[in-house]
């Protein structure tokens, strides 16, 4: 999954890019508004982090042009204590939640978790799919039960297809959300995880659909 961090401080905007990366999120990263609203414009994300008081264009701004360009993706804005008319703006320009500055990373998360669930239609933090099993707080993924032992990107594949289950995803936009803007990007890697992936799941998990892509399934 793919996150947008936009935040000018410096030092905060480390620890919110190091703290998504360590929780398994793909972090881009803007320190300004004109930055944010192009790679919101060109790039596709899971949920954004946006400051408002951004330098050249505030948030607000940047906010308001995404969604009246058809952008969807949740937006989790971070505003000042007190502040809280810029929460009301914020909701009313097309947010989907908020955070007050100083705030907790874990709350971070755990935010950033719930927007992307509901953003594909589930409910709870565990996404289950016949013995298969994620768990967004952890990041860990079982079957019946057991650990099961994936590398990073693996995992990045599987999580994307789990929050999309039942639907078509495409190999351009599997590699879309689970490599950085910077990455050299190569989608014939996609078919390389998704076979590692097949050998480690219940057999009929993923299916190819001929000329569109991959599409999870729950085996009964």
């Amino acid at each position: 999954m793919r996150v947008l961090v936009v935040e000018d401080e410096p030092t905060l905007a480390r620890q919110l890019a190091s703290t998504l990366q360590t929780a398994g999120y793909v972090v881009d990263s803007a320190a300004d508004g004109r930055d944010a609203g192009y790679l919101g414009e060109v790039e596709s994300y899971d949920a954004v982090v946006l400051d408002l008081g951004l330098p050249r264009v505030d948030g607000l701004t940047v906010l308001k042009r995404w969604r009246a360009q058809g952008r969807a993706m949740p937006v989790l804005i971070l505003t000042a204590r007190g502040d809280w008319h810029e929460k009301v703006a914020g909701i009313d320009a097309g947010a989907d939640d908020y955070l007050t500055k100083p705030f907790h990373m874990e709350e971070l998360l755990a935010r950033i978790r719930a927007l992307i669930r509901r953003a594909a239609g589930q409910a709870t933090a565990e996404i289950a799919c016949g013995p298969l099993v994620l768990d967004t707080r952890g990041g860990r993924v079982t079957v019946d039960g057991q650990l099961l032992a994936l590398t990073s990107h693996e995992f990045r594949v599987l999580s994307y297809l789990m929050h999309h289950l039942g639907e078509v995803v495409s190999r351009s936009e599997l590699t879309e959300h689970i490599y950085a803007q910077d990455f050299d990007r190569d989608s014939n890697t996609i078919e390389v995880f998704v076979a590692r992936l097949r050998k480690k799941l219940p057999p009929g998990c993923i299916e190819t659909v001929r000329g569109l892509g991959y599409r999870m399934t729950c085996p009964q």
